[in-house]
């Protein structure tokens, strides 16, 4: 069987239109590459954030350079002495959910950085968002936001 050069590109073309179509009709998660377990600017989590503020001061707090703690592969930063010891004992108790991404963003399979003003603490877990906007968009359905996270974020991290 013999192919001309219009045949072989006509091929080629319909198999690269397939791949697109396929592509694109995938869930929005699983066009991303898989993100690092945290979520760390230049290797510091949560932008410098005490996590155990959140939970102490009901604040975020930043953290002092000279206090830290690395965990999961970030520098975690901490505002007392007595912060980074509770952090340490216990960081899963702390850190927040899905490795400080935004928790939205995470229902909706993807990632996005976060701002560490927009949060809430659900079931004594903490919770990040992108802004305050998107952090009142994910207020309208915690417990459906939440178990969608769940199950999107093993697909998400790497």
């Amino acid at each position: 069987m013999s192919l001309s050069r219009r045949s072989i590109l006509g091929l080629a073309l319909t198999a690269m239109a397939v791949a697109v179509a396929a592509f694109l009709a995938l869930p929005r998660g699983s066009q991303a590459q898989s993100v690092a377990p945290v979520n760390a600017e230049d290797g510091v989590a949560i932008l410098g954030v005490d996590p155990v503020s959140y939970f102490t001061d009901e604040a975020a707090v930043q953290g002092d350079p000279a206090l830290h703690a690395d965990w999961m592969g970030a520098r975690w930063r901490f505002a007392s002495i007595e912060h980074r010891r509770m952090f340490v004992a216990d960081p899963a108790a702390y850190a927040p959910q899905f490795g400080g991404y935004c928790a939205w963003a995470v229902a909706q399979g993807y990632t996005a950085p976060i701002d560490p003003e927009a949060w809430k603490i659900v079931d004594g877990k903490l919770y990040l968002n992108y802004s305050t906007k998107i952090m009142r968009k994910w207020e309208k359905d915690v417990p459906g936001n939440i178990s969608r996270a769940n199950a999107n974020w093993p697909k998400l991290k790497g």
